[in-house]
């Protein structure tokens, strides 16, 4: 009989591991072996069902959909925040600030004011127990089920303390485009920014599909304590005390004692907050001071104790040239707009995606018109209005025929997305794929671009991702601007990809509907080669699936069925010698327990360090990321990696001295 004792270690050890990936980003086990750790858990509970507490890891999605949500109404209302947009305005509320004190100057907190969903945590006994929207502050909507699948909420706190906590979920911004990314090529219409997406993913009524998004979680507040918290006096103090808990908080928090010590904080922050990796609105500056807080009291709907200082929204108005219609890999037509190039979030944009038709019709936007475009989010160049119509606008028809292969175009019931079937004879859907296939976080095909792509389309040497390995340095001489040595340097990179590849790496660069990097290496840990996987029924493969981590009925049947559909294809690849087995994680090595991130302009190619360091031991990041020991730079690194890479105590060296890390010596 397994004992409580030993069934609650193991629940606490995968607690940790949780908390360690999700919250501070220094993981100490690999994703392999905390799934492992994770199965072993559930198959403990399975045997032993009397023994499975709430809070366990295994216990966070559930798995019946709700109707509906619930009405919560809170005793103590999420008030607003006054917002303020100029120097002006804030220095007058440091002044009613000081007023209100008798004079007294006080000492503010400034913290990030992070665009997303705002919500209210509730722990009775330290054990979560209920998660609410903020509604219109005194009502909001129980939204348990889907804060529960976030990995970054504790289920349980370190102390058993009934208190209400208050915070803000959000999205990263990689996250967010990832998500888009893989949406598009599902032939789904993207979200339009980080908050529309987790505000959506909040709202879903299945909480195993609000598991899929890649929401994260800020607390900045606990509102009730009933009486057995510690005896704090300042904000700061209880930040310190929240993170004791186990909550996530930011580190963006900073303390100032003067207004010209507050004005350059938000100055700073104007320019800082385009680096970080979520999107941040503005800024909130509060009173640091608890007792200081009670004195200045609150309106019915803002306290004056605190402010919104809000960062305007980088919008510029210009004129929409001309509309391309694209053809994606997945038969998606999108119209994407060419415009004058404007300044904007620091970057030039020149073009950007409506997403869809509808979008066109509802802006009833034409060329020639004038358009206030936003960064969205930070991120996606994004229409928000038509302010002026030209005098000889030009108005945008919606196609009816592919303007690749010419096919009738059609658009599903209840879909915004227009789209061509002709998946295997349109030129484009098949240059698009092909492309994909040879990008660097797919088959990683060097020397092989968009351009060649095209060429080999066009000129019928290559009809899909298979025929790529037949390619001869003969035939791609024949190409316009091909020279020898050029022809050469492609074969021998598609022949490098083909010994390199890992079956993760093919997944991916097959393009299956809704299966990104995740859960490709998924497949790949579950059936370990491409032989493997074959081997099994289509169903047999969906069972399977089904049976692990964060897997729905959605995502397995996609595989399921690209596995009976493209059998012809994945036969035509083991043909030409592609039948790619997954690496088992190497866990010793001279580069054991470091991780490391590549950036800048390297000698060699990024498959070829990450699999050295993989192979010794190291993990490889895509990012600079807390926790993360070595950023490896080449040339042309930009200074605002290199900052970001210093304030998380990445240290920085060169290949050099990698390749002494690697050979088990110091880096100098």
């Amino acid at each position: 009989m397994v004992s409580e004792a030993r069934y609650l270690t193991l629940v606490e050890d995968l607690i940790a591991h949780d908390r360690r990936y999700h919250v501070e980003h220094a993981p100490t086990i690999s994703d392999l072996e905390y799934d492992q750790r994770y199965r072993a858990l559930r198959d403990l509970e399975d045997a032993h069902p009397r023994l499975v507490v709430s809070w366990s890891p295994t216990q966070r999605v559930g798995h019946a959909a709700l109707s509906s949500f619930g009405k919560v109404t809170r005793d103590t209302p999420m008030l607003s925040l006054d917002n303020t947009y100029s120097a002006e305005e804030l220095t007058a509320f440091v002044a009613r600030v000081k007023k209100g004190l008798d004079g007294t100057d006080a000492v503010f907190v400034v913290e990030p004011k992070i665009d997303g969903i705002g919500i209210e945590l509730s722990y009775v006994d330290g054990v979560f127990v209920r998660g609410a929207t903020r509604g219109d502050g005194t009502t909001g909507e129980d939204v348990t089920q889907n804060l529960r699948t976030m990995r970054a909420l504790p289920l349980r706190l370190a102390e058993p303390i009934t208190v209400d906590v208050r915070g803000e979920v959000f999205m990263n911004r990689d996250a967010f485009e990832r998500v888009n990314t893989a949406r598009i090529a599902a032939g789904e219409e993207p979200w339009k920014n980080p908050r529309n997406a987790t505000g959506g993913g909040l709202k879903l009524l299945d909480p195993q599909e609000a598991a899929r998004r890649p929401m994260r979680l800020f607390t900045y507040e606990v509102v009730v304590a009933g009486g057995r918290g510690p005896a704090l006096k300042t904000h700061f103090e209880l930040l310190a005390w929240m993170t004791q808990l186990g909550l996530p908080v930011s580190t963006d928090v900073a303390r100032v004692e003067s207004l010209d010590a507050l004005l350059a904080s938000i100055l700073a922050w104007a320019d800082r907050r385009l680096r970080l990796g979520y999107a941040v609105d503005g800024v909130v500056v509060k009173v640091d001071d608890l007792g200081e807080r009670r004195l200045l009291g609150a309106t019915n709907r803002a306290p004056r104790w605190a402010i919104a200082y809000k960062f305007p929204a980088e919008q510029l108005v210009t004129t929409l040239r001309s509309i391309e219609v694209n053809v994606g890999r997945t038969g998606n037509i999108t119209p994407l707009g060419h415009f004058d190039p404007v300044e904007l979030a620091g970057t030039t944009v020149k073009r950007a995606s409506f997403f869809n038709w509808h979008q066109i019709q509802r802006l009833d936007v034409a060329v020639g018109d004038q358009v206030l475009i936003e960064k969205a989010g930070e991120i996606i160049p994004y229409v928000i209005m038509v302010t002026s119509r030209g005098q000889d606008r030009v108005p945008i028809v919606e196609p009816s025929v592919c303007p690749s292969c010419g096919t009738a175009l059609l658009r599903e019931d209840g879909e915004v997305a227009l789209r061509c079937p002709n998946t295997l004879g349109c030129p484009e859907q098949r240059t698009r794929a092909i492309e994909f296939f040879c990008t660097r976080d797919a088959m990683n095909i060097e020397n092989v671009g968009q351009k060649l792509v095209e060429q080999l389309v066009e000129a019928g040497l290559v009809s899909d991702v298979a025929e790529l390995f037949d390619l001869t340095a003969a035939q791609l001489e024949s190409l316009d601007r091909v020279g020898k040595k050029s022809a050469e340097a492609v074969v021998a990179s598609i022949d490098k990809a083909k010994q390199n590849a890992t079956l993760t790496r093919l997944l991916v660069g097959l393009g299956i509907p809704k299966i990104g990097e995740v859960w490709a290496n998924a497949i790949a840990e579950r059936y370990e080669s491409l032989e493997a996987l074959l081997a099994a029924s289509p169903a047999e493969v969906k069972a399977a699936l089904l049976a692990l981590h964060g897997w729905g009925e959605e995502r397995a049947n996609a595989v399921a069925a690209f596995l009976e559909a493209g059998r012809p294809l994945l036969d035509k690849l083991v043909a030409r010698g592609v039948s790619p087995t997954e690496p088992k994680p190497v866990s010793t090595g001279p580069l054991a327990g470091l991780s490391f991130c590549v950036t800048g302009t390297l000698s060699r190619a990024r498959g070829d360090i990450q699999a050295d360091i993989e192979g010794a031991g190291g993990r490889f990041d895509k990012s600079v990321k807390k926790g993360t020991t070595y950023l490896v730079a080449g040339a042309d690194v930009g200074a605002a990696k290199l900052k970001d890479a210093e304030k998380k105590g990445t240290k920085l060296i060169d290949e050099v001295a990698l390749a002494e890390l690697l050979s088990s010596r110091s880096p100098a």
